[in-house]
């Protein structure tokens, strides 16, 4: 497998190299530089495969012979040991649960996936593999334990101080081991921001053998194309053929990894970019003009992105064309009022629990029924779990939120994390000060 980075397509490098680089030189993203279609015969039928099995062979087809199957199945084995059900809530709307994993978020798939995947390539080399990740909630908490007593792994997560829940901080700075938290007085943006600043130091890159767990990184990228396969395999087996996807956007890799899906093959008819009040790509689709904004702190703080970094890849994959981009995706924002009343919406019409995220992605699901009725069956993610967010939901909803024993678990947990501002100056100070 071979990546180009989205600044320059002549900077070509390994599977290997782009996994552990995470970032090119020239600030881009890494794209495969073939995306290959899954023959047609597999994706007819779907329905017959597990997950597992899906995930092996979208990944294969990917990486091709950088990982050899068999170990490439051991992985996939080890990394998705858990499901990822589509739940019917009326005849054409449905819910994909992406929170059955041990952090309770959508994120499992993409940080257990690629801690071994780093595991594999990393066999032989005796040098720390340093992990830097900005979370704004669920993502640390999947990479903390997704690398948890992974060998020569050393992960370092930034999250912006008051601006997790506290479930979700709880899971970024209980850990110990070889997992620490830094706490950044400033905005998801900031935290990201000094994670690309420390891939393009020198001295750093000089010093530590440096990666990223976030979205940026093509090894977390893959593995969240497996679920679209895998609920297109449900909805196929109901009889249904025609499927939008509605999809909590924050740093846009989720949706970015349903639209390689779609680049490979998957039958798809739409995607929706649900997001809150940080719109950028919403005005951009409306506009034509990409402005970013500082991030705005919303109840869905996972999708507080001000600057997504994977919509540079989305537009790589459209060849920078707005109007082919509109073919495919729709995107809607919503206030938090609009998200409390999602919430309530969905449990008064269904009985069903949503965290923040996963009723926006819902809410979004609605409009476009509105706006393009009948037809095909709208899938809307649920990236976490409602146990994260028990600020979020009146008594009556929160007192029927059944606690997994996960959560239970930390309970009575002493916090544990370093403060520091948003400047990469005291970043840099720390790393170098704690190798």
């Amino acid at each position: 497998m071979q990546l180009y980075s989205t600044n320059d397509r002549n900077l070509r490098v390994s599977f290997k190299e782009a996994v552990f680089n995470s970032l090119p030189a020239d600030r881009g993203l890494y794209m495969p530089e073939d995306i290959p279609k899954l023959d047609a015969h597999f994706l007819r039928n779907l329905q017959h495969y597990s997950l597992q099995e899906i995930a092996s062979k979208v990944a294969g087809t990917l990486i091709g012979d950088d990982i050899p199957a068999d170990d490439l199945d051991r992985i996939v084995e080890e990394a998705i040991d858990f499901e990822a059900p589509v739940r019917p809530l009326d005849s054409d709307m449905a819910v994909l649960e992406l929170f059955h994993g041990p952090s309770l978020a959508f994120k499992d798939f993409g940080a257990r996936f690629m801690g071994r995947v780093m595991a594999y390539l990393s066999r032989g080399d005796d040098r720390v593999l340093d992990v830097l990740v900005a979370t704004s909630g669920d993502t640390g908490g999947a990479v903390a334990l997704g690398f948890l007593g992974v060998p020569g792994t050393r992960v370092t997560i930034l999250y912006p101080k008051g601006k997790v829940s506290p479930v979700q901080e709880l899971q970024l700075t209980t850990n110990g081991r070889n997992i620490r938290a830094i706490e950044v007085n400033g905005t998801f943006d900031d935290c990201q921001a000094l994670v690309k600043e420390a891939f393009n130091d020198g001295v750093l890159r000089s010093a530590f053998r440096l990666t990223s767990a976030n979205s940026i990184n093509i090894a977390r990228l893959i593995p969240q194309a497996f679920y679209y396969f895998h609920a297109y395999a449900q909805i196929l087996s109901q009889g249904i053929e025609d499927v939008v996807f509605s999809v909590p956007s924050g740093n846009f890799g989720n949706i970015g990894a349903g639209l390689l899906a779609y680049r490979m093959g998957l039958p798809a008819r739409r995607f929706i970019a649900a997001t809150n009040i940080n719109d950028t790509v919403v005005r951009f689709l409306e506009s034509g003009r990409y402005e970013p904004r500082p991030s705005v702190q919303t109840l869905a703080n996972a999708m507080d992105v001000g600057n997504p970094s994977n919509w540079v890849r989305i537009m790589d994959l459209f060849g920078h064309d707005r109007q082919g981009l509109k073919e495919v995706i729709a995107s809607y924002a919503f206030t938090d009022a609009e998200t409390r009343e999602g919430i309530r919406m969905l449990f008064d019409r269904y009985g069903y629990i949503a965290c923040p995220h996963t009723a926006i992605a819902w809410l979004a699901a609605e409009a476009y029924r509105k706006a393009c009725p009948g037809g095909y069956a709208a899938v809307f993610l649920a990236t976490a779990h409602p146990c994260k967010f028990p600020g979020v939901f009146p008594a009556d909803i929160a007192g029927r939120i059944a606690v997994p024993g996960q959560v239970k678990a930390l309970e009575g947990r002493r916090k544990e994390a370093v403060a520091l501002d948003a400047d990469f100056g005291a970043f840099k100070a720390y790393l170098l000060g704690n190798p």
